[in-house]
């Protein structure tokens, strides 16, 4: 379990990170992290959903259009 604290920044707040929790998600300074609504709460990850998504969609028609992409990379 990980404490975040909320701090004042200018007129906004910001939370404050442990250095460990950066290394176990695998990130730092400057790289974004996705909130997403959970049934138990609220989860903070590095993994982009939407992202995702449009990455599955990609390989799913990879192979079809296989000869126009290789002509798009021209």
């Amino acid at each position: 379990m990980f404490v975040l604290r909320i701090r004042k920044i200018g007129n906004s707040a910001g939370v404050t990170i442990p250095k460990e929790l950066l290394a176990e998600l695998r990130v730092a300074e400057g790289d974004t992290l996705i909130l997403t609504e959970a049934p138990d709460g609220y989860r903070v990850t590095p993994y982009d959903p939407e992202f995702a998504e449009s990455l599955s969609a990609f390989e799913r028609t990879r192979r079809k259009y296989r000869n126009a992409l290789r002509e798009l990379a021209r």
